[in-house]
């Protein structure tokens, strides 16, 4: 059951994200649906977290997996019904589940009704729904804005004789935020879920709401901002990486927005938010989104980068501590959108399981709400797709040099006795691959010291201890690849100690007596020398003065 049924569940909460195409297919079409994720909830609710945040499931012509919606109000045929969602959502009530639905608002895909109409010509009631620009003299777009998916954001209509903006691809055309009827719209589709009883929302790419009235281009990144690579919009691979979308996205006009979609929220009770921010300015926006009465939470891309230290991680979740003074951070290490963090850090000569177990520990202690991906509770790794079964756009685009998002969507292994892991009797939407079947679920809680059970352990142990759900943080001084921080609530204080380092160092224990803590897999020990912790393993005690 989950832990928090007050206002502020999420304050410190957990959310496991489900891609529903790739969770459990329920009639063997070889694609997931709203009936296989019910049937798999159970899972869930035994890892111990409190809510779902399930990714689109919408009406959708399917161009980027879901994320180019054509209906807001009603669930595509390939997941199932309103009905199969109704009973999702009991069900996972049922079991003490929150259910966070995906909103994907800044743009829509062509096929919906609203841009079928706004191309129809400029005196239409829906004329200014989408942003529509005149070519300058000479033909060309107005102005250098680059899509996220390659070339420019800018796509031709011969009926208008107009370019339409996209920020993603050209079918996603990005829906016009200057039009209050647009924001009236996309908050009446919000209610519509609020009012059949989903407890929250993520709201996908919640900076890219508005552009630049007076459409000017982008200048170049930063030199100095490119080189720390911090708060990458792109693999280098990908020229949008190259600009500061200043004028294309994350507006100062956004905050408006937010303020409307919280009030909505607020009338509904424990209703939440939890926003997704890409932008080099990350944890300035961050700060920004989560003040006041905005989003209550957000996420940005910093920790789900390839860098994975005790300097990284100290110095982006302080950057995080001093810039959110009022807001609330959610971290994440793997999601849909990037390779799977077990294979981003785990080199040839690192074993995949510890630094499974290793991960986990750090993300469950750190302080914030935290979102888990599906298989991360397996240690699945990123998946080798060939060509010719990828089914990303981005990654057809990019490829080779950009392989794209498959190979973290691939479908959950359920049984290792299956060939398709006891995902589906059809024919996968992607492969399953051969080395996730040992990997599964079913065998894994089979074994103590799985990582599976590891998360379970980690999860119950995060739930009984306020401290680690939203007690403060402080980081302490340490040498090498070492990270030491604290955890402090209601008297009690947490000693942390995460070692980075591929050999086991020791570690000089702070002023003060030390109750060593029973810390899931960790076999550090407090001896006469100090604080001896093995490679990729933590550390945990309670902290007397």
């Amino acid at each position: 059951m989950s832990r928090k049924s007050d206002s502020h569940w999420w304050r410190g909460g957990v959310i496991y994200q489900i891609y529903p195409r790739s969770f459990q297919d329920s009639n063997d079409d070889g694609m997931g649906d709203l009936a296989g994720i019910t049937d798999r909830l159970d899972h869930i609710a035994r890892l111990g977290v409190d809510a779902v945040w399930i990714a689109p499931f919408f009406t959708s012509p399917m161009a980027d997996m879901g994320y180019d919606v054509s209906d807001y109000t009603d669930v595509d045929p390939i997941f199932g019904t309103l009905e199969d969602f109704d009973r999702l959502l009991a069900r996972a009530h049922e079991l003490g589940l929150k259910v966070i639905i995906d909103q994907v608002l800044s743009h829509t895909s062509d096929q919906h009704p609203w841009f079928l109409e706004s191309r129809t010509g400029r005196d239409n009631p829906r004329a200014d729904w989408y942003v529509w620009v005149d070519p300058q003299p000479d033909g060309t777009p107005p102005n250098n804005w680059l899509s996220v998916f390659g070339g420019p954001a800018w796509e031709w209509d011969g009926v208008r004789k107009q370019y339409y903006l996209h920020n993603f691809l050209a079918s996603q055309p990005d829906l016009n935020f200057h039009c209050e009827a647009v924001q009236d719209a996309l908050l009446d589709t919000v209610r519509f879920w609020l009012d059949r009883g989903v407890d929250g929302f993520r709201l996908d790419t919640a900076n890219f709401y508005f552009h630049d009235p007076e459409l000017r281009s982008n200048p170049p990144i930063d030199a100095k901002v490119s080189a720390a690579g911090i708060g990458a919009d792109a693999p280098d691979t990908n020229p949008y990486g190259m600009q500061n979308h200043i004028y294309s996205k994350s507006r100062p006009e956004n905050v408006g927005f937010l303020e409307r979609f919280r009030a909505l929220l607020d009338e509904y009770d424990a209703a939440t938010s939890v926003g997704e921010i890409g932008d080099a300015r990350a944890i300035q926006l961050t700060a920004e989104y989560t003040a006041g009465r905005r989003l209550h939470m957000a996420y940005t891309f910093d920790l789900l980068s390839d860098r994975f230290s005790a300097d990284y991680i100290r110095n982006t979740v302080r950057r995080f501590e001093e810039s959110v003074t009022e807001g609330w951070v959610c971290y994440a290490f793997s999601n849909h959108d990037v390779m799977r963090h077990v294979s981003r850090w785990c080199g040839p000569e690192r074993d995949r399981e510890q630094l499974a177990k290793f991960a986990a520990t750090l993300l469950l202690t750190l302080r914030g709400s935290v979102c888990l991906y599906q298989g991360e509770e397996l240690g699945l790794t990123e998946a080798e797709l060939a060509y010719k079964d990828l089914q990303d756009p981005y990654g057809i685009r990019f490829w080779p040099a950009f392989k794209g998002r498959d190979g973290c969507r691939t479908p959950m292994v359920w049984r290792g006795d299956h060939p398709h892991g006891g995902f589906t009797d059809g024919k996968p939407w992607l492969p399953v691959p051969e080395v996730h079947l040992p990997l599964a679920a079913a065998r894994q809680q089979a074994e103590a010291d799985s990582v599976l059970e590891h998360y379970r352990a980690m999860l119950e142990l995060r739930g009984r201890t306020p401290a680690l759900v939203d007690g403060d943080m402080e980081f302490l001084d340490m040498t090498g690849d070492v990270l030491g921080f604290t955890r402090r609530k209601n008297g009690e204080t947490l000693l942390l100690i995460f070692n980075f380092e591929d050999e086991a160092v020791t570690v000089a224990p702070p002023k003060g007596r030390l109750e060593p803590m029973s810390l899931p897999g960790s076999a550090a020990t407090l001896g006469s020398e100090g604080i001896e912790v093995p490679p990729l393993h933590a550390f945990g005690a309670r902290l007397k003065d």
